[in-house]
Formats: C-alpha cells, sequence, structure tokens
C-alpha cells in the first residue's frame, strides 16, 4: 500500500508541474487573468493578470491518478462526486468573472442551489452502497451520539462551509495549497485507521496534486488555483471526513480555514452593529499583511498553526 500511495503523489506532483507551463502560456495568450478585489491589500494590485483557474490541471490529475492506482469503489464515487460538483461551481463562477472582467462571479443562490443539489446527490451515493451513517462521535472524548433526520443538513453545512472557507483562505500566494497538503495528510493517516486504502491513495493523489500547483503558486506566484481549485479542494476535504466519519475533527484539522471563514464572520457582524472593524482587513492573512507582514511571513506562520491543528486532529481521531 506505501508503494501505491508513493506513486499516486508522485505521478499528479510531475504531471502537474510538468502541465502548468504549458497552461500558463496559454491563459497568458487568451489574456486569462485573475481580476482583483478593489477593497483587497493594495500590495495586491501587481497581481492583476496573473493566470487563475490552475484548478482545472491539478484536480482532474489527482482523479485521473487516484482512479489508476486504487481502482473504483463506492467511497471513492462519493468522493469524485463531491470534488468535481464543487470543481464545476468554482468553473462557473471563475469563468463569470474572466468573462466580465471583475471580480465577482456566480452569484450566492446559484452557488448554494449547486451546493444543495451535491449534498442531495451525496446522500443517495452513500445510501445506495450502505456507506451513510447519523452517528456522529466528539473529539477527544470519543462521545457517539445519532444526529438522524438532521444529517443531511449537517452534510450541506460541510461541503459549504468547507468549500467556502478553503477559498476565503486562497487570498495569498501559496498559503490554500500548503494548508490543504497539510490536511489530506492528515486525512491520509485517518483513512488508514479507518482501513479505507482507497481514500489513502486519494489523499495522496490529491496532494501530489498541490505541491505540483505549490511549485507556480508561491510568492511571486505566477498562477492561481481559482475557486476551480479551492472550491473542489474543500469539498475534498468536507467528503473525506463524511467518508471517515470524522465530521467533527474537521473542524481541527481545517483549523486554519476555520479562523480564516471566522475572522470574516466576526468582521462583517461586529461592523454592523458597532460601525468599527475588529480587524485592519479580513480574512485574517490580510489583517496581518496590513500590520506589515510579508506573504512568506504570513504564509510561513500558518502553515505552522496548519500542522499544530493537523496532529491535534489526528491525535483525537486515533481510536
Amino acid at each position: 500500500m506505501a508503494v501505491e500511495i508513493v506513486l499516486a503523489l508522485l505521478i499528479t506532483l510531475i504531471v502537474t508541474a510538468l502541465a502548468n507551463p504549458f497552461y500558463i502560456r496559454g491563459m497568458r495568450s487568451l489574456q486569462f487573468g485573475q481580476q482583483i478585489r478593489e477593497d483587497g491589500p493594495t500590495l495586491h494590485a501587481v497581481k492583476a493578470g496573473t493566470p487563475t483557474m490552475g484548478g482545472v490541471i491539478f484536480i482532474p490529475a489527482a482523479l485521473l491518478v487516484a482512479l489508476a492506482v486504487s481502482g473504483t469503489s463506492p467511497a471513492l464515487y462519493a468522493a469524485y462526486l463531491v470534488v468535481l460538483g464543487c470543481g464545476l461551481i468554482g468553473f462557473f463562477d471563475d469563468f463569470g468573472k474572466i468573462a466580465r472582467a471583475r471580480s465577482l462571479g456566480l452569484k450566492a443562490r446559484s452557488k448554494l442551489v449547486g451546493e444543495v443539489m451535491i449534498t442531495a446527490l451525496l446522500v443517495l451515493i452513500l445510501y445506495r452502497f450502505g456507506l451513510y451513517s447519523t452517528e456522529l462521535t466528539v473529539p477527544f472524548i470519543s462521545y457517539t451520539f445519532d444526529l438522524g433526520l438532521f444529517y443531511p443538513v449537517l452534510l450541506f453545512l460541510i461541503i459549504s462551509a468547507t468549500s467556502n472557507s478553503v477559498n476565503l483562505t486562497d487570498g495569498i500566494d501559496g498559503l490554500a495549497a500548503g494548508a490543504s497538503i497539510i490536511a489530506f495528510v492528515a486525512f491520509m493517516f485517518i483513512a488508514y485507521q479507518a482501513g479505507l486504502p482507497e481514500i489513502m491513495i486519494f489523499c495522496a493523489a490529491i496532494a501530489g496534486g498541490c505541491l505540483g500547483f505549490l511549485i507556480f503558486n508561491v510568492n511571486p506566484a505566477r498562477l492561481f488555483m481559482g475557486d476551480t481549485g479551492s472550491l473542489a479542494l474543500g469539498g475534498a476535504l468536507a467528503v473525506l471526513a463524511v467518508l471517515t466519519k470524522a465530521e467533527l475533527f474537521l473542524i481541527i484539522i481545517g483549523g486554519i480555514f476555520v479562523l480564516e471563514a471566522l475572522s470574516v464572520i466576526i468582521q462583517v457582524v461586529w461592523f454592523r452593529l458597532t460601525g468599527k472593524r475588529v480587524l485592519l482587513m479580513s480574512p485574517l492573512h490580510h489583517h496581518f499583511e496590513m500590520k506589515g507582514w510579508s506573504e512568506w511571513r504570513v504564509v510561513g506562520a500558518f502553515w505552522g498553526l496548519s500542522i499544530i491543528f493537523a496532529v491535534v486532529g489526528v491525535l483525537a481521531y486515533n481510536r
């Protein structure tokens, strides 16, 4: 099994790393580049026009390699559904931004409809193949309870919250890709404990794709993953938590994504209540940029936190 895991990671890494230069040249020739938020840090203005939608390279590569190395299984059917579904939402979002030359793509309600459809299909697949379980385990205390009819609602919240949290984190070179790699490695260990070898290979393939992408995404980035990549990665983490029955452990393993999302929520709510801001700018990584931290310093600190969260999450899951 170790050979298959290493093989999946290396093949996806190499394929992605080799394909990206051609993709970057193609996107530049089409003049398809990133649109920068007007309310973002002024230093990010130089990133305008950087090729985006890098997720269309490393996500399909990872899925095809995982399929080739491990073969099909009901768990992989569920994983592929969520990853491809979230990636498709991101693709239309990215394409809308490029076509309209603005930083806003799909409307929130359109994304919501897509996420509801993905959740419904996921429930059907899990039920069809006997993978549907409404029991949840509380981290650290191993207390288990049954959510019953409310479990599909939780699935929707996990998919929506995680995909959008990774998307919020993807606002600085290398941050989302690096943090995702750490989270996927953590889920690789959890899949091992859960006795799901095909999911271990899936995690390795996705991590390899992120590594191949990260080569071109570290500061100064030559390629952005776009919503195509960030929503797909968030969807992948969400479905991994469901398949390994680590739904609540995802909050710990993906702690850096949770902090980023909470920073936006707190900023918006506090501003509406008081007219004042808690942070200099949200999400959280922008706050530290505004305080004068370099991108490398912010990314290094956040990667370090991601490792801590991942280790704690895996240890908490240890049964």
